[in-house]
């Protein structure tokens, strides 16, 4: 599965990255909004990881343009952010597949929730 990851922490970007890549997974990463809109048109992932804060341009507008456009209307986006879960359904209204609450949680169990929840998703789209 080709994902791209677009988080503005290179610490998170690392570690999402090393996780999917041992499990078989093609990774591209960006660092902003901006950057990480034109790494989506230009590669059509199979799956975009989207933080919600983001330098440049936010993860919602980072969102409502994709889900806006034919090519990539179509891609699940996971959204990860530290934001509280109290944000969840309307990040889901807008278009995300998954709500991912950026915390230590997630780094200290190897990113298993994420990795677990990427492959039900490749399921789908075989």
């Amino acid at each position: 599965m080709r994902i791209l990851i677009v988080d503005d922490s290179r610490i998170m970007q690392a570690g999402m990255k090393r996780a999917l890549v041992n499990a078989g997974h093609e990774v591209t990463v960006a660092g902003d909004g901006k950057e990480g809109l034109i790494a989506a048109r230009e590669t059509l992932p199979d799956l975009i990881l989207l933080d919600m804060m983001l330098p440049m341009m936010s993860g919602t507008e980072v969102l409502s343009a994709l889900k806006m456009e034919a090519s990539t209307k179509e891609i699940p986006i996971f959204v990860l952010t530290g934001l509280s879960q109290k944000n969840e359904d309307k990040l889901l209204h807008a278009g995300a597949a998954k709500y991912f609450e950026k915390s230590n949680h997630l780094l200290e169990h190897n990113f298993a929730a994420l990795i677990e929840a990427v492959g039900r998703c490749n399921a789908k789209h075989v």
